[in-house]
């Protein structure tokens, strides 16, 4: 999976943030609070998310679609660890790299997603 652009990743994250589902004029208001962009720039970019499989549009508000994240930040941020392993002959000694790099509340929410995920395998 690639990484998402610059302005994909600014309509994913408002989206992300806000979440519920949201307009166009909605996500073009909130950038322009801090850059300009235009409507129509920021349409074509959450229609090629919706072609891309990043958002859903299934509902019109007037005559505006509604669009909301097919997956959650969280799991965009899994699918980037995992695509980042993959670039690795050797697995274990590039997570023993990343783990060496946390901090000690990371250590300790790791731990506690590897207990959570045994007792899910052992069900």
């Amino acid at each position: 999976m690639r990484r998402l652009g610059e302005l994909e990743a600014e309509i994913m994250d408002r989206l992300w943030r806000w979440r519920r589902p949201a307009t166009v004029r909605e996500v073009v208001d909130d950038i322009n609070r801090t850059r300009p962009v235009a409507y129509t720039t920021v349409m074509t970019v959450a229609n090629i998310l919706h072609t891309k499989g990043w958002l859903l549009r299934e509902e019109k508000e007037g005559r505006a679609w509604l669009y909301e994240p097919v997956r959650t930040r969280e799991e965009y941020a899994a699918a980037l660890m995992e695509d980042a392993l993959e670039a690795s002959e050797d697995r274990p000694v590039a997570l023993t790299h990343f783990i060496n790099k946390m901090a000690p509340g990371e250590l300790a929410a790791l731990r506690k997603a590897l207990r959570n995920a045994g007792k899910r395998t052992d069900d």
